[in-house]
């Protein structure tokens, strides 16, 4: 569950099906647009009969600024910022692992003592004590094998050091140490004494939208105006296009000029998948984690991991542009994965004109199904 929202902070921690219905309730909606059916009436009716509709559709427009340097659009303003991450998980905080969460951390710390932990917080206590365990796991192993070697030494008899039993704490006998678990105390101020203010908290973080995320939300559902750097000027489709593909491109040395666009632009390439699999209806975010390219979630990561791990591997008509992927990387991706991996073909022709982005829409693969539709 989101740890931003305010609501419900005096209640505790939700579980089960409350966090499950709280999840729904601040997640519930795929995508920025809002769609409010009007009430049922005769035009209505007579209206969907000839295809027209009288639904009502709110766009937010969003805005953010461009950064060439980190290839990224970055939302500043905080109310856009959880907008376009609880309606469709676009983007990730610049200071946390995914869901803009530091002012939460920051006030978590202040006022709640540590005792309401953010996801991030949550997953570093895993990870401590996952540490631990193997600690003590490794300490009682050594201790065994320390023993049957004395015994060989003095009575001469071979034993084999066991890897189970009472001794050998596993996953399902061990507990974490109170160091772990236990919040320490912080000692209250004496009443004689009274504490110094604290500064107030300013949100510093800011999300980052992909290229590809960034185009999307502009071009697909024309909710995001991306500012010039330069300029603070709002920046046109067709600028955007260019922009985004000189950002993959080094930079220029003077006097040459700067190299021209190609088919085979690393923008060009991941925004068709991307584009192609947001308009499936999946929720596609980065996977450098993973070491592959995308991830594809039924409905978002607060809900469920990842159904697929994607790769894109572009296949070029010249035989002689054609390079053969190395097998051992792929076992290597599949070994980290775990999941099902997914490789898209993106097939490329010397004739593909990079100036036209409805051409780098068109439908190549249709490998994975549109998720399964949740109520």
């Amino acid at each position: 569950m989101s740890m931003i929202t305010s609501s419900g902070r005096g209640r505790g921690p939700l579980k089960g099906g409350a966090k499950k219905n709280e999840n729904n309730r601040i997640y519930g909606f795929p995508l920025p647009l809002l769609f409010i059916e009007p009430p049922p009436s005769r035009l209505r009716s007579i209206l969907g009969l000839v295809g027209l509709s009288l639904t009502e559709v709110i766009n937010p427009h969003c805005e953010g600024i461009f950064d060439p340097a980190t290839r990224s659009v970055w939302i500043t303003n905080a109310k856009d910022t959880m907008l376009l991450w609880r309606r469709g998980f676009f983007g990730k905080g610049d200071l946390s692992r995914s869901e803009p969460s530091w002012l939460a951390r920051q006030i978590n710390i202040r006022k709640a003592g540590g005792k309401q932990m953010t996801s991030e917080e949550v997953t570093a206590k895993r990870r401590a004590e996952r540490r631990q365990f193997k600690l003590d796991r490794a300490a009682a192993i050594a201790a065994v094998a320390a023993e049957a070697e004395a015994i060989f030494e003095t009575e001469g008899r071979v034993i084999k050091p066991a890897l189970s039993g009472p001794g050998i704490p596993s996953a399902a006998t061990w507990r974490p140490s109170a160091s772990l678990t236990e919040i320490p105390d912080t000692p209250l101020p004496e009443e004689d004494v009274e504490p110094a203010e604290l500064e107030p908290l300013v949100d510093v973080e800011h999300l980052q939208l992909t290229l590809q995320e960034a185009f999307f939300l502009a071009w697909g559902l024309d909710c995001l105006t991306v500012l010039d750097p330069h300029t603070n000027e709002a920046m046109t489709l067709k600028q955007l296009w260019t922009a985004f593909q000189l950002a993959h491109l080094p930079p220029p040395i003077p006097p040459n000029p700067a190299p021209p666009l190609q088919f085979d632009n690393p923008f060009l390439i991941n925004y068709v998948v991307y584009h192609h699999y947001r308009s499936l209806g999946w929720v596609v975010k980065g996977g450098i984690k993973f070491c592959v390219d995308y991830l594809l979630y039924k409905r978002g990561p607060v809900f469920a991991h990842a159904e697929f791990a994607m790769v894109v591997c572009p296949v070029y008509e010249d035989i002689e542009d054609q390079e053969t992927s190395s097998l051992e990387l792929q076992n290597a991706m599949q070994k980290v994965c775990l999941q099902y991996l997914l490789r898209d073909y993106r097939h490329h022709s010397p004739s593909f004109s990079p100036l036209d982005p409805y051409l780098g829409l068109r439908d190549n693969s249709g490998t994975v199904p549109p998720p399964a539709q949740h109520p």
